[in-house]
């Protein structure tokens, strides 16, 4: 919710959510080329996006989570660009877009809210691009783990441990690298005591080395 509502503006804007949607683990949400009609704020669970890249295999293009709107992608041409599959159990609350087009006009909170959540994707773009264009795999994978355990502690889970939703293939696929790389750089990681990895949980023992790993000093 956008901050400094009136009480009526607040229940205005609440009214937006018609509708709440359950997927199951593996379920689509939404997909490539379907057409747009709504945005989706995501309740609980987790859910990556992807393509299909050139030579038919799927590309991870993000990881979304609680908190967090899915469906900006829609709004340029009304169709999809992505498919959106949870990767765990997940709840989304469905807020059709013309409703979200037909308020902001009326409540110009609102307006400016969805126009900082459509800049802070393009951000988060932007600092793919650079994650994927100049760093190493070590750089990749650690500001991966960094950014991952900042959003969820925005959310008010832990600052260190984590359960990671996405296989390490999937990883592998949105950093732009192999899956074998993945696990020899987490094996790394393990062996300098900078993490602690048993199965799907990751523990971050040494955030700084992490932090060093990503810039290290004198760059």
């Amino acid at each position: 919710m956008p901050p400094g509502l009136q009480p009526e503006e607040l229940q205005r804007i609440d009214g937006l959510v018609q509708t709440r949607r359950k997927l199951r683990r593996r379920e689509t949400l939404f997909r490539n080329g379907e057409r747009f009609t709504s945005l989706y704020a995501i309740r609980t669970g987790v859910f990556k996006t992807r393509v299909a890249s050139n030579d038919g295999r799927d590309q991870v293009t993000g990881f979304q989570m609680a908190g967090e709107i899915m469906g900006l992608d829609g709004i340029v041409n009304e169709h999809h660009n992505c498919d959106a599959v949870a990767l765990e159990d997940s709840e989304v609350c469905v807020i059709p877009f013309a409703r979200v087009e037909a308020l902001s006009r009326e409540v110009p909170a609102l307006q400016r809210h969805v126009h900082q959540i459509m800049s802070r994707e393009i951000v988060r773009e932007n600092g793919v691009m650079l994650l994927l264009g100049s760093m190493r795999a070590e750089e990749r994978l650690a500001a991966f783990l960094l950014n991952l355990v900042q959003r969820l502690h925005a959310r008010g889970f832990s600052r260190s441990e984590v359960l990671l939703r996405m296989t390490r293939e999937e990883i592998g696929s949105y950093l732009g690298l192999k899956l074998e790389t993945i696990s020899r750089t987490l094996s790394k990681f393990m062996e300098e005591g900078i993490v602690d990895v048993q199965q799907r949980n990751l523990r971050i023992l040494d955030p700084g080395a992490l932090q060093c790993i990503v810039n290290p000093p004198g760059r």
